[in-house]
């Protein structure tokens, strides 16, 4: 067998706006049915609608994260986080938004690039797909137009060394999945290339 996420879409009887406008994400009501079991009634299941986005896990020559502490009202904490943002257009490069991110939130730039992994956030009502880049030999950069509001205007930006981040994320201190993903990745990373030699 091989050990691979297979493509699948079961047939949807009809499908209901809960909440559609022009932010990121919508809410809809699917009724879908299961192949082949002709006889079942056909089973509800709420959908929300994301783009997917883009995370940056920014190292330096010491060896430390670009990190940013940042308000997130539904979980009611600051959060550690990384660079990220949403895919803002249908067929968007997500190494491209990576890109974009870093330099407005952070105001960097970086010269070598590498694909961490991608992820479903929560595919039992998301389809939200998560691109995890790894960016390195920083340089500052302008960030343009753009203007840090709302919660990114009050986001803290500060440098941690990456086997200190390893650790927190570890002890259940630092818990954003996106930044446990991206740390995490870069750790089995390290120690396969370690082992190998």
């Amino acid at each position: 067998m091989v050990l691979r996420d297979v493509p699948e879409s079961w047939p949807v009887e009809d499908s209901t706006d809960l909440h559609r406008d022009a932010w990121v994400v919508a809410f809809r009501s699917d009724r879908i049915r299961r192949p082949g079991a002709d006889g079942e009634e056909p089973f509800r299941r709420l959908v929300l609608e994301h783009p997917g986005a883009a995370v940056v896990l920014a190292i330096d020559a010491e060896d430390r994260v670009l990190c940013l502490r940042q308000y997130r009202h539904p979980a009611q904490y600051r959060l550690v986080e990384l660079p990220a943002g949403v895919i803002d257009h249908p067929g968007e490069d997500p190494e491209q938004v990576a890109r974009r991110e870093l330099r407005e939130e952070a105001a960097l730039a970086a010269r070598r690039w590498t694909h961490l992994l991608s992820t479903l956030s929560s595919p039992g009502y998301s389809a939200e797909r998560i691109h995890y880049y790894l960016a390195e030999d920083l340089e500052p950069a302008d960030r343009g137009d753009f203007v840090l509001e709302h919660e990114e205007a009050d986001l803290e930006v500060f440098w941690a060394p990456f086997a200190h981040l390893v650790d927190a994320v570890l002890a259940g201190d630092v818990s954003d999945g996106p930044v446990v993903q991206a740390v995490l990745a870069l750790q089995v990373r390290r120690d396969r290339e370690a082992a190998r030699g």
